[in-house]
């Protein structure tokens, strides 16, 4: 279905503002794929608050013009599916993951910080552990002192108690 102009103009700027707040932008072919697979692909992105769309790349290409992510205008050739993202990791992570399962979906490229990346490098940055995954693991080491002392008291307390029984039971021998 073709779009008019004004039509055009409104995915432009949608797009212009999910990349405008946007850490990573990842892109990958989706040749020969089911619907029943894109609609699992598009609930998982939604799970993970990544923007998921099949858009045409020349409306892509206007959309990030003068952004940290033109340098993958020239990536932009064939059925592409975009993911968008906030979080650093999320994008690659989602369509990273979903490549592995459904292998018509394949990521050709992204960009992050301002840096091209390549499909291998898309890969690397999906195994990096997410946002909530690295606080529950700052959380962790951080309660980890406190947790140990903890137990230190708890055993210090069981071994008096213990301590005081052994000396009543020592005097009710005598």
């Amino acid at each position: 279905m073709s779009l008019n102009l004004e039509d055009k103009k409104a995915v432009v700027a949608e797009v212009a503002a999910q990349v405008a707040s946007a850490q990573t932008l990842v892109i990958a072919e989706y040749r020969g794929i089911g619907v029943g697979s894109m609609t699992k692909l598009r609930a998982q992105a939604r799970e993970q608050g990544v923007y998921l769309r099949v858009l045409k790349n020349t409306l892509v290409r206007r959309a990030v013009a003068d952004t940290a992510f033109a340098s993958l205008a020239d990536q932009m050739v064939g059925p592409l599916v975009y993911a968008v993202s906030e979080d650093p990791v999320a994008a690659a992570k989602v369509l990273n993951d979903f490549a592995k399962v459904d292998n018509k979906i394949v990521i050709k490229a992204g960009a992050y910080d301002g840096r091209l990346l390549s499909a291998a490098e898309v890969a690397q940055l999906a195994s990096i552990p997410g946002r909530e995954q690295l606080l529950a693991m700052l959380l962790g080491v951080m309660q980890a002192p406190v947790s140990g002392f903890v137990r230190a008291l708890a055993a210090l307390a069981e071994k008096q108690q213990g301590g005081a029984t052994d000396e009543q039971a020592a005097e009710a021998t005598e």
